[in-house]
């Protein structure tokens, strides 16, 4: 997905955000808005949003030399999910169709976002809200098709928290996943300790994409993970930045998400709020 003009105050929010976490002071605050500022004035074209935003998170790194500012944001939000899982599990448990009701949760899940929005969401009134609303894009019957075939999945993560909600639907899923969370700290996206806390271990194999990038950004992952993706017969990528690196890669690829900026419901073409199963490389409003 292409930068909007709408991203630009985003990127300088989340730099903001960010150097915040780490605990900046005031001038290295002020610092890191100046090359951020710098950074977006010689923007290249062609580029993700996520390929800007790990640029930007660098910058923070640099700046204020936090090795993880969201850690205790994703220790809480793993917490708070932790506490809703055999709430979340009975619902999965109890439904007539256990991977509708799984693939539902797992999206409410995606509102743990702080790239999105700098607060913790209120996690039950999501999961009733996704639970009683039509899938935007409803590509579920194809995905069901699919995983019938799939001898393997590679299920791309997102944020810490969220974690919990996927390990509802790797539960119910009828093969082996191989789950694959980054490969080193970035806002409150997923990292191997974040699964592990989560309890995903028990029911995937944890993988990691060699970057510490936003999204899946297939230049920047090492070597054996872009070989997984080759290979794999079919991938499950949650979340807003992945749909924006992976959206054109792959038939392959399934984005599930929570639609959360006006950006992207303009490029994807459902309202803000949507719940979405979308197969890549189709027209988004399918």
């Amino acid at each position: 997905m292409r930068i909007y003009l709408d991203c630009y105050p985003c990127f300088l929010r989340q730099a903001l955000s960010a150097a915040r976490h780490a605990g900046g002071t005031e001038s290295q605050q002020f610092e890191v808005l100046r090359r951020v500022l710098r950074l977006l004035e010689a923007l290249p074209s062609g580029k993700t949003p996520p390929e800007i935003g790990h640029q930007v998170h660098r910058i923070v790194r640099e700046v204020v030399g936090a090795g993880d500012p969201y850690a205790e944001v994703k220790t809480e939000s793993t917490r708070r999910a932790l506490q809703l899982y055999p709430r979340l599990k009975r619902l999965v448990s109890e439904s007539a169709d256990p991977l509708d009701t799984a693939v539902r949760l797992s999206i409410a899940g995606n509102i743990i976002d702080f790239a999105a929005a700098d607060h913790q969401p209120d996690l039950w009134q999501t999961v009733q809200r996704m639970l009683d609303i039509p899938y935007a894009i409803d590509r579920l019957a194809l995905l069901r098709t699919r995983l019938a075939e799939a001898d393997w999945i590679l299920f791309m993560a997102d944020n810490a928290g969220e974690t919990v909600f996927d390990r509802l639907l790797l539960e119910v899923l009828p093969t082996h996943v191989r789950y694959a969370v980054k490969g080193g700290p970035v806002l409150n996206d997923a990292t191997w300790a974040d699964a592990i806390a989560a309890g995903v271990d028990a029911c995937a194999e944890i993988v990691d994409t060699g970057s510490n990038a936003p999204g899946t950004i297939l230049s920047l992952c090492s070597e054996e993970f872009r070989r997984l993706f080759a290979e794999a017969p079919l991938v499950i990528a949650k979340g807003q930045a992945n749909y924006e690196t992976l959206s054109g890669v792959s038939e392959r690829v399934f984005c599930l998400l929570q639609v959360k900026c006006p950006v992207i419901a303009s490029d994807i073409g459902v309202p803000v709020g949507s719940a979405v199963v979308h197969q890549c490389g189709t027209s988004g409003s399918e």
